[in-house]
């Protein structure tokens, strides 16, 4: 049975994405002009992996990291449609809900400037301090689903990115993919249910479902 539900954050919960493709769009075209898809590829990883992979020039890491502090900043943070009251629903029917977000907790603080009564909407919020390695490694939700006293495979995860869905399938949750960044050929590659946004999510997701845990 359903025990905990676990959300990722940009693009489940606020409504970021454009912006932040636009930002690292920036960024590479900078420092990578010849990878024209650099944004692209690297969403949904955490600050740290796109270091390691991209920026292990100190200086030049430096200065991408102060510009995107700067830009996280002042950034909108819009809530999607239909949290709140998906969201709702969960705390009815007595299920925890927890944020796992590879964002660190200096975004999170930026985040709560904008929206201070979000962070009342979920029991615990986990982010990129809490991670281990980042998605598309599965450690952030095993770790967040062993903080909240349940088994992973009682946990579903909703996600979007290609890198969080990922992770979310290789953790052995049951899967929620949301194609609010992607189109729904790529999300359902990954996710064992596949829907527009929580505004579209029925609850329950699976009725009459005896068990949330995909066949091993």
């Amino acid at each position: 049975m359903l025990k905990v539900a676990l959300f990722d954050l940009d693009g489940v919960i606020i409504d970021t994405e454009t912006q932040y493709s636009k930002f690292w769009q920036a960024i590479g075209q900078t420092y990578y002009p010849q990878l024209p898809d650099f944004a692209f590829s690297i969403k949904g990883n955490a600050l740290t992996a796109i270091r390691e992979k991209y920026f292990r020039d100190d200086a030049i890491f430096d200065n991408v990291e102060a510009r995107l502090l700067d830009f996280e900043a002042t950034m909108r943070y819009d809530v999607f449609p239909g949290v709140e009251e998906f969201l709702g629903q969960l705390h009815t029917a007595g299920i925890p809900c927890a944020v796992v977000t590879s964002s660190n907790k200096q975004k999170m603080a930026s985040l709560a400037k904008q929206q201070p009564s979000l962070h009342l909407l979920f029991d615990r919020i986990f982010t990129a301090e809490d991670a281990g390695r980042g998605k598309p490694f599965p450690d952030c939700y095993l770790r967040a689903a062993e903080a909240m006293g349940a088994d992973i495979q009682e946990c579903a995860v909703f996600e979007d990115s290609i890198n969080g869905l990922k992770a979310a399938r290789t953790s052995g949750a049951f899967v929620v993919g949301l194609t609010t960044t992607h189109d729904e050929s790529i999300v359902s590659e990954w996710a064992d249910l596949t829907f527009g946004g929580l505004h579209e999510c029925p609850w329950p997701l699976i009725p009459n479902a005896e068990s949330w845990g995909k066949e091993q």
